[in-house]
């Protein structure tokens, strides 16, 4: 049986973060907790910040794999972290992290996906001050 791209068992709520790398750690731990993918995964997270950054604007990063990370993506999956305080990536605050695995190209109708819900500022605003996984849910209905 396959996962579903995103389901309420992804979602952190109320995450307090110390860095970046704890915060892309923690968002990957997720993705393999989850059965998304391996362990490895998470060092090609930390390889890909390293090339660039996955800040987004508007309190968002999207942490996710190098090009040759997709060998150990088991499934497409979503993990989302939570972080109303805020943490620190280069300069920038990030209060939501979007982990992502993606299969093949379906990376990329993923991240159009979570591009769409992103753009608005208003979006950003309820996931971060979302009190339930399913509010959340709600926000993304179009990305499973």
């Amino acid at each position: 049986m396959s996962l579903p791209i995103l389901d309420k068992e992804n979602i952190v709520l109320n995450a307090t973060i110390g860095t970046k790398e704890d915060a892309i750690k923690k968002t990957g731990q997720l993705l393999v907790d989850r059965g998304y993918v391996e362990p490895t995964y998470i060092d090609k997270m930390m390889e890909r910040e390293e090339l660039t950054s996955t800040y987004m604007g508007n309190f968002v990063a999207i942490p996710h794999g190098t090009e040759d990370a997709k060998k150990v993506v088991k499934e497409s999956g979503i993990a989302i972290v939570q972080v109303p305080n805020g943490v620190d990536f280069n300069g920038n605050e990030v209060k939501l992290l979007i982990g992502i695995a993606g299969k093949g190209d379906e990376h990329l109708e993923i991240l159009s996906q979570i591009a769409i819900v992103c753009s608005e500022e208003e979006n950003v605003q309820k996931i971060v001050e979302a009190q339930t996984a399913e509010e959340i849910l709600e926000l993304f209905e179009g990305v499973n």
